[in-house]
């Protein structure tokens, strides 16, 4: 039975609220995963029960969205959002709607959402609430807007995005009907702030068909942050599902002269933005080919940047950079095995102790094997009478 694949705190969780005369069920992708045989991330729970009614029932709750009805009661350490039903009219905004009622039936709640396949509860028998043809969906393996997909697409522009995610994720096709709407809303994916579109992009280029981002540029939902539309995206699959590193080969693919600007149009991290900036330099510059030429970019760009550049340029060059950063080289002044401190007992002093790193350094990435202290404490000899 479906319900005994529930998570003890989820089950802990409806269980309470139906004690307290009200009704609950697991709600949304938690149930389409379930029925995919996949591992839930999240659980929610949607119920008919009030904010405030569901805050006194339980001892650890956060309110982190009763506006739009929202608690989250942490059970055992689990955090599980709970959603009173509701019904929503007017987002003015694209995105949040203008008015919230907790006077919805579970059905009126579940036509809210945004695909059928996410618009489905599980019922304390296990069976199935699936009033929009879910199940029927997955069996397909479609994604289609619940109800009419223009307004869907207009209570909020990001469920284009989620569109090509889930479909990404899920290896599922958009249907036919949700697919036109959605290039007949595209323009309106311009509204949308880039750390919201980022989210996506990134769930879409680190799931197991990452070169369906191609089709988020195709459809014209990048034309806020890139003019250009990315090519060979098939070559995304061979990297490692490390989001810099995606992100790093989606920049090649664009091949866009301005990786800093369109990463950090997206609200990216800092560290990805600059690892990606220092990559493309590399990768223009031309990728190493040797192991000493390996160490001499990652002493220039920095092990992030090199990574990002592999990336760029390939799967056979990460594997060779990887076998470089295996053999755990030297390549920073602080890696040396004479330290500045040991320079000075050698009467050493000021600016003198870091020109001798850095030629002890030069040295190091010729020699990796001479980075130990007694072959460093020679060499430190000879540079000083140099």
């Amino acid at each position: 039975m479906l319900w005994q694949s529930v998570e003890k705190s989820t089950k802990s969780c409806c269980e309470t609220l139906w004690r307290a005369g009200f009704e609950a069920y697991p709600v949304g992708g938690c149930v389409r995963d379930l029925l995919l045989g996949r591992t839930p991330g999240d659980w929610d729970v949607t119920t008919n029960a009030l904010p405030e009614q569901v805050m006194a029932v339980f001892d650890h709750t956060v309110p982190t969205g009763i506006k739009h009805g929202t608690v989250t009661v942490i059970i055992e350490g689990t955090a599980i959002e709970v959603t009173t039903f509701r019904t929503e009219t007017g987002y003015s905004d694209g995105r949040h709607p203008d008015g919230v009622r907790f006077d919805a039936t579970l059905e009126q709640d579940l036509a809210r959402r945004d695909f059928t396949v996410n618009a489905m509860a599980l019922a304390r028998d296990g069976s199935v609430i699936d009033p929009f043809g879910g199940q029927a969906d997955l069996q397909a393996k479609l994604i289609r807007c619940v109800g009419e997909p223009d307004r869907r697409f207009s209570e909020d522009a990001l469920r284009m995005f989620r569109a090509v995610r889930f479909g990404a994720q899920l290896g599922f096709a958009i249907e036919k009907n949700t697919l036109e709407a959605l290039k007949q809303n595209a323009r309106k994916a311009k509204q949308l702030a880039g750390e919201r579109v980022r989210v996506e992009v990134e769930k879409t280029l680190c799931s197991a068909r990452p070169e369906l981002v191609e089709v988020l540029f195709g459809l014209d939902l990048m034309g806020a942050w890139s003019a250009q539309k990315p090519t060979k995206t098939g070559r995304l699959a061979a990297l490692p599902c490390e989001p810099m590193l995606r992100w790093a080969g989606l920049c090649a693919c664009l091949e866009t002269d301005d990786v800093e600007g369109f990463l950090r149009g997206l609200k990216l991290d800092g560290a990805t933005v600059r690892a990606c900036a220092a990559g493309w330099e590399l990768w223009q510059a031309g990728i190493p080919f040797t192991d000493r030429d390996w160490r001499g970019a990652l002493a220039r760009y920095g092990e992030d940047g090199c990574r990002a550049a592999a990336a760029m340029a390939g799967a056979e060059d990460l594997q060779q950079l990887d076998m470089v950063l295996a053999q755990n080289p030297c390549f920073r002044v602080e890696q040396l095995a004479l330290s500045g401190g040991e320079l000075a007992k050698m009467g050493l002093s000021g600016p003198e102790i870091g020109r001798v790193q850095r030629r002890l350094l030069d040295h190091v990435l010729d020699c990796p094997k001479d980075n130990c202290v007694l072959v460093l404490r020679e060499k430190a000899q000879e540079f000083v009478k140099i």
